[in-house]
């Protein structure tokens, strides 16, 4: 099949879903019901394109396909903030209740955490798997440190917190949006000029090198770019764990190339689907007793433990 048929699909496909999650089912009260949806598209649309973009930009980075943004510990941080926040200032707390301020502050924390962890490990380590052991090694402290607050606190805030743990889509606030938008388009445009890059970048460190490119100036760049684009989506929705490793290894396995300016975007419009499809399964199937990060954690699970047999297959 023919790489723009294949891209054809996709769009196609994207499209079709999500005008059947905008229109499908509206009663009589469409223009209460119609900008719900609307915002709930967009938000999906937001994080599935940073998701998708910034996991492909990072497994070209580390020229592996089953490591995601999530190794560098900015999930688990955002769950320590949400938990440190309820187990100090309480549930009825303006950082816990307003969500505008809660959205700010966990995002300035993320970004504070992999600004400074880049700094210190770069100056003296000019290695990225370095990074993600120290990375992974946070993840577990910030876990480890969340679990003990949560034993502590009152079942009843505990609810308040676990509720935030969970990526939803079902309840998004309305003034998060346009910060949200602001800084992916911003980060976008930035991104924008490095996407010429990143096919030489895939060849490894040392071709991409012996070709002229500045290797570290970008590593840094794209890494503080991926860092933006993981905590804002992660501020807006929740965590979402397996949801880059399942579009990105879908996208290489359905396109079979390895340009990113065909990748980068394909993956985006999986990511989408995979987003929208999940969310028409919690709302009309599960009748909103799940949330669509179970669903993608169970189907990105189960893919996981198939790449990892499969590369252990290929040795």
């Amino acid at each position: 099949m023919r790489l723009n048929l294949k891209i054809s699909i996709i769009i196609i496909l994207a499209l079709t879903i999500v005008s059947i999650f905008l229109f499908a089912g509206i009663p009589s009260h469409w223009n209460y019901i119609l900008p719900r949806r609307f915002e709930k598209v967009l938000a999906i649309v937001m994080t599935g394109t940073v998701i998708a973009i910034a996991t492909v930009v990072f497994q070209t980075i580390t020229n592996n396909r089953i490591l995601t943004p999530s190794v560098i510990g900015l999930g688990s941080l955002y769950t320590l903030l949400q938990t440190f926040i309820v187990f100090v200032f309480g549930v009825a707390s303006i950082a816990s209740v307003n969500q505008t301020i809660n959205f700010i502050l966990s995002v300035i924390a993320m970004m504070v955490f992999a600004f400074v962890l880049y700094q210190l490990l770069f100056k003296k380590q000019q290695n990225v798997y370095f990074l993600l052991l120290v990375g992974l090694v946070f993840g577990t402290f910030f876990s480890s440190l969340s679990s003990f607050m949560q034993v502590l606190i009152d079942p009843n805030d505990f609810l308040s917190v676990q509720n935030k743990l969970f990526a939803s889509f079902n309840s998004i606030h309305t003034a998060i949006i346009p910060y949200a938008f602001g800084i992916i388009l911003l980060s976008l445009a930035y991104f924008w000029r490095f996407i010429k890059y990143l096919d030489v970048m895939a060849l490894g460190k040392s071709h991409a090198i012996n070709l002229g490119i500045n290797y570290d100036y970008m590593v840094k760049r794209l890494l503080i770019i991926i860092a933006v684009w993981i905590s804002v989506a992660t501020a807006l929705v929740g965590p979402i764990l397996f949801l880059g490793l399942l579009v990105a290894n879908v996208t290489y396995e359905f396109l079979q190339t390895h340009k990113h300016a065909y990748l980068l975007p394909s993956a985006a419009l999986i990511s989408i689907i995979a987003l929208v499809g999940g969310q028409l399964i919690v709302e009309r199937v599960f009748t909103f007793n799940t949330t669509i990060s179970v669903i993608l954690n169970f189907i990105g699970g189960v893919y996981f433990l198939y790449l990892i047999l499969k590369e252990n297959k290929a040795w």
